[in-house]
This record gives C-alpha cells, sequence and structure tokens, in this order.
C-alpha cells in the first residue's frame, strides 16, 4: 500500500555542529544517468545535503535522494527542480529516515520479495504508462538495484506505523456518529445538491475508514514531531 502525504514536512534544525563533516562541501560524486534517446547521457552532479542521526546510526541524504523523492511522485518537475521543490522532499526523507531508524529495531516486518514487486506495481499505475515511469527513473539515476531498495524501506515504514499505530486506533459509535451528522452529510449536500445521502449505516464503514487513517496521521505528526527534536540533524549544503 503507498501512504502517499502521510509523513509530516516541518523538522526541527539542530545547531550542533560536527567537525568531520567539514570535508562535506568537497565530496562530488558523479553519476551517469542513461537517457532512452541518442542524445548524450545527462550528467547528475551528487553532494551531500544533511545527515541525521536519531540514536541508531547516521544516516547521509543526498542530493540523489531528493531527486529519487521526486522521481516517484507524479507530476513533479524533474528539470531544474526548484528550491521548494527539492526542500520539501528533503523534509520527507528526513521524515523517512526517523521512521526507518526505528522500524529497523523490529526485524519481523522485513517486506517479502514479492510485497517489493507489487509495491513497485502500484508506483507505477501512478504515472500515465509504464514507459513514463521507466523513462523518470532514467532521468534520475535510480536503478532497478536502488529502487527496489528504496521500496524496501517504505514497505518497512508502512510496516511500522501500522503495528506502532493502527492496531490500537479505536473509533467510537460517537465519533462516527459525530462525524456524519457534522462533516459527511453538511459536506455531501454542499458538493453534489439533490443527491440522496447515505443513511449513516450505509457511510459507517466510510467514516470509520476516515477516522482511522485521520488518527493515525495524528498519532504519526506527534510521533515524528518529538523524534526530529530527540535526533540530530546537520545540514551540510542548502538546496
Amino acid at each position: 500500500m503507498i501512504r502517499m502525504g502521510i509523513l509530516g514536512d516541518i523538522w526541527s534544525k539542530h545547531s550542533r555542529r560536527a567537525t568531520f563533516f567539514v570535508l562535506a562541501n568537497v565530496w562530488v560524486l558523479t553519476v551517469f544517468c542513461i537517457q532512452p534517446s541518442p542524445v548524450a547521457a545527462q550528467r547528475v552532479v551528487d553532494k551531500m545535503v544533511a545527515t541525521i542521526n536519531a540514536g541508531a546510526r547516521t544516516d547521509l541524504i543526498t542530493y540523489s535522494d531528493l531527486l529519487w523523492q521526486l522521481a516517484l511522485e507524479p507530476n513533479t518537475p524533474l528539470d531544474n527542480p526548484t528550491s521548494a521543490d527539492l526542500n520539501r522532499a528533503l523534509r520527507l526523507v528526513i521524515d523517512q529516515r526517523l521512521i526507518l531508524q526505528e522500524a529497523e529495531k523490529l526485524p519481523t516486518i522485513a517486506p517479502t520479495a514479492q510485497e517489493i514487486t507489487d509495491e513497485r506495481d502500484e508506483y507505477a499505475k501512478l504515472f500515465a504508462s509504464p514507459a513514463e515511469f521507466q523513462q523518470r527513473l532514467l532521468r534520475v539515476g535510480l536503478t532497478s538495484e536502488k529502487l527496489n531498495e528504496i521500496l524496501d524501506q517504505r514497505e518497512r515504514i508502512e510496516k511500522y506505523l501500522d503495528f506502532r499505530f493502527r492496531n490500537f486506533v479505536v473509533i467510537s459509535q460517537d465519533e462516527i456518529a459525530a462525524y456524519y451528522k457534522d462533516v459527511y452529510v453538511p459536506r455531501l449536500r454542499a458538493r453534489s445538491p439533490g443527491q440522496i445521502v447515505p443513511t449513516l449505516e450505509q457511510a459507517r464503514a466510510d467514516i470509520e475508514k476516515i477516522l482511522t487513517e485521520a488518527k493515525i496521521e495524528s498519532d504519526t505528526d506527534a510521533f515524528l514531531d518529538t523524534a526530529r527534536e530527540r535526533a540530530e540533524i546537520v545540514m551540510l549544503n542548502p538546496v
């Protein structure tokens, strides 16, 4: 399952400096990306953007990590990405790494090869065609092996969030009834005047799902707020 946008996009910057990052500005890695056309191959110059340590280890985030994040988002331009898009991607990658460092403490949630294949197929469906999906991967140098690694991480994140939050969500009948009266019915009437409004019983399952996802998102945001405060996040190069 692809949970788009569930991770928050605000994080705390930590001012503590690490002297061994002095060499960050001179570390450059050139990656060649093969294009599906006779023109010369695109050149992607990589650089270190940030490091993050949530207590388990120090993870490095590179410019390529941000491009790979953008490549997996439909309708997001990849040519000369804006600073706003890059910083949004950076916030998402930081949040993903924070959750991943916790998720990896639970080896039982490791995804199977079939789950990774299924996740890859789901991502491909988000784009206009399989060819467009493959072209975006090629343009940012995202190999099949690296994509599988990213999908493995995302599956671990999904399973961890389900384990930590979904299994403990309880939606009361009063909450469902209140949402139906205060939100569901008014919203439906505003969007589709004249449409027959489903009864509470007919709408119960949909409302319970909506409230469940809202609680999981709220709990995840609270978890991330705490994780960002505790983690050591060092910004190395602006994007």
